[in-house]
């Protein structure tokens, strides 16, 4: 495949075999503080001078603290991140306005205390929860294709919290949806979903818009129990995790050396391409990940 996503780290990009597949979805891997967040601001970031378009950022923190986007986006890469908010009404007529329909980033599920596996729920709170869901996975549309039919060619799905069984996880449940009922989606067909009885009218507009799925490329950053690369190079993959569904998992974990502590990565799947398995360490700087591969 010619035409790769570059992630904006160059050293990565190499070991990737020139960076991420687009139509497919990647998966970030590591503990809290590892630097997750900051790959997937840089992948975003760097989608302007590919693409000419910023990536976006879907937050799907849950218990009401969210990552810090907004400042890890204006140190690393000078960017306002703009964000769409509940207030923001969804406005069908002016989708076709970049101005008033582009938003960087969306925090949809921000209810403090929220849980996030069905194990949790009894049945009122599975009610309540089916049904908040479903009212803004509406919204979620249109944050998605607003931007896509505005040249968003990248999405970067940040806050997943580790579970115990991932198939309870109802993150992963909302992950598998996007995936399949939205980023894997005919652009006419996710049109469709968010315009409805109002398609018809709106299909010159939609036609003048077409953009190609397999074009948009996922990175989802998710939080695991393991700190140690070690202990993630030798997770076993349970029924429902989402690293089955993944193209490319890249894993991100702490490395100790007597008794100095560090970080490093290794790219553990890499379907369709070539990859540099190595285990290579990185630092974390002012301007976002420094990989240090061996000369």
């Amino acid at each position: 495949m010619s035409h790769r996503l570059t992630t904006g780290i160059p050293p990565l990009d190499e070991m990737l075999g020139g960076g991420l597949l687009p139509g497919t979805l990647t998966v970030v891997l590591g503990a809290t503080g590892i630097g997750k967040t900051q790959l997937g601001i840089q992948f975003a970031q760097q989608g302007l001078q590919q693409e000419g378009q910023r990536g976006i950022i879907f937050d799907l923190t849950a218990r009401g603290d969210s990552q810090n986007h907004v400042e890890y986006a204006k140190r690393l890469g000078e960017w306002s991140v703009q964000e769409s908010t509940d207030d923001d009404t969804l406005d069908l007529k002016s989708i076709w306005d970049a101005g008033a329909t582009r938003r960087d980033s969306m925090h949809l599920f921000k209810d403090a205390g929220r849980r996030v596996t069905s194990a949790d729920m009894d049945s009122d709170d599975w009610r309540r929860w089916s049904s908040e869901r479903a009212r803004k996975l509406d919204r979620a549309i249109g944050f998605f294709y607003g931007n896509f039919a505005h040249g968003v060619r990248r999405v970067v799905i940040d806050g997943v919290e580790p579970v115990d069984r991932a198939a309870e996880s109802i993150q992963f449940e909302l992950i598998e949806y996007i995936q399949n009922q939205v980023l894997r989606k005919e652009h006419d067909w996710l049109a469709r979903d968010l315009f409805r009885v109002h398609f018809r009218e709106n299909a010159e507009q939609i036609a003048s818009h077409a953009y190609d799925h397999h074009d948009i490329g996922g990175l989802l950053l998710a939080t695991s129990h393991e700190v140690m690369l070690d202990d993630l190079i030798a997770r076993p993959i349970q029924s429902g995790d989402v690293l089955s569904n993944a193209n490319t998992i890249i894993l991100m974990g702490k490395t100790r050396d007597g008794n100095k502590m560090g970080r490093a990565l290794c790219i553990a799947k890499h379907r369709g391409s070539a990859c540099d398995e190595s285990i290579v360490p990185y630092t974390i700087s002012e301007a976002g990940l420094v990989l240090q591969p061996e000369s």
